[in-house]
């Protein structure tokens, strides 16, 4: 299993008891902020934007909250906020590559926290270019493991689906980044459960990690990234085997 499914069922079953949801929510508000600033307020014509709403919502965030980021992030409601996306690139330990995009409105701050949460987790920040070819945007859905097979090969093929896997207690359904929305939709109206759906960066390859000593540095550097608030997402071509990532996470 690659690094972004192991690290989204990971985040996705810890979520409930130990996400912040002010930190959560900021981070949301965020991304729909540029995401509409540089788009558009139409999530029919901007899929980023529609990304971030569908993701909003799928963590419980109050349509208010997300009018208002619109409204932000387009200036409708005074001057458009001055945050950035900003894309970092590193290793990890054992030589995995390490994507992180964040949203800030002080591009030397974030800089600074994201290179000093790598030299401490035993990874190093590179420079731009340095591991971004190892990854592409993709949209990807979780479903249950639970739903029939079959199901979902036709529902996902019927909708224009790219692929679909089976990735330990879930099928990952990968689509083009444009048809996110339109595949989900489809899958949810054949009566299939969606446990997460979002706009990522999947690995082309992967690096094995076969000891629990590196794979526990791995995780506390992804929790490190993902606890900085101007950090919106980590990615890494980890493969850590179920076993071993059971007895770590």
């Amino acid at each position: 299993m690659s690094g972004h499914s192991k690290w989204s069922s990971i985040k996705h079953k810890k979520g409930a008891q130990d996400a912040k949801r002010g930190q959560l929510f900021s981070k949301l508000s965020r991304a729909i902020i540029v995401a509409a600033r540089e788009g558009g307020a139409d999530p029919e014509a901007n899929a980023t934007l529609a990304a971030a709403i569908q993701k909003a919502r799928d963590n419980s965030m109050p349509k208010d909250n997300i009018e208002r980021a619109i409204a932000r992030g387009t200036g409708s409601a005074g001057d458009a906020e001055a945050y950035e996306t900003v894309t970092y690139e590193g290793y990890g330990p054992n030589g995995v590559a390490v994507l992180v995009e964040a949203v800030t409105d002080n591009r030397n701050r974030t800089a600074a926290d994201v290179r000093h949460i790598f030299g401490k987790n035993d990874g190093n920040l590179g420079t731009s270019g340095a591991v971004a070819w190892l990854f592409e945007r993709k949209g990807v859905i979780l479903v249950p493991g639970s739903v029939d097979e079959d199901d979902v090969m036709l529902a996902a093929a019927d909708a224009g689906a790219d692929d679909v896997q089976q990735e330990g207690s879930s099928y990952e359904v990968t689509t083009a980044p444009d048809d996110l929305a339109a595949v989900r939709a489809a899958l949810e109206a054949s009566g299939i459960q969606v446990e997460s759906a979002e706009l990522t960066m999947l690995p082309r390859t992967t690096v094995q990690i076969e000891d629990e000593a590196a794979a526990r540095k791995l995780l506390r550097l992804m929790d490190a990234l993902e606890e900085n608030d101007d950090v919106q997402d980590v990615y890494a071509n980890f493969d850590i085997p179920e076993g071993i990532l059971e007895a770590v996470a």
